[in-house]
């Protein structure tokens, strides 16, 4: 039994499996699916697991180099955006690009794999884009 880390098996996959370049969403519990990428279904009940709560989790074994919001999170989800851009404050090497939701959903089919959390926020998702460690 693993001791620590990811212990979903398709969630430590995913991640384990990521490249440079590579992409990985993070979404709410809403946010469409494209054909594609592989789907990672962490939501068990209304907002479970938290959207927060996963993606900390995930940037312990990841390094990111961009990450990719709606521009809608500024203005529906203002306290959820400012904890998101607060995860990455002071980091010069992750680039903060902001794009429209028609957009950002176009940009997951290009994805790894989406993993869906139990969040119900507006616009809780977002795409990390794998850095390299060195």
């Amino acid at each position: 039994m693993k001791k620590g880390g990811i212990l979903h098996p398709l969630l430590a996959q995913a991640v384990a499996s990521l490249g440079h370049g590579d992409l990985l969403v993070v979404a709410d519990a809403g946010l469409p699916i494209p054909e594609g990428p592989l789907r990672i279904d962490l939501a068990y009940a209304p907002g479970r697991p938290p959207f927060l709560d996963v993606v900390q989790t995930i940037l312990q074994e990841v390094q990111a180099e961009g990450v990719v919001l709606a521009q809608e999170i500024r203005e529906r989800s203002p306290e959820l955006h400012d904890k998101v851009v607060a995860i990455f404050k002071g980091s010069t090497a992750v680039e903060l690009v902001y794009v429209p939701h028609q957009r950002f959903k176009e940009l997951t089919a290009g994805a790894k794999a989406v993993v869906r959390t139990g969040e119900f926020t507006p616009y809780a998702n977002l795409i990390l884009r794998a850095g390299v460690v060195f």
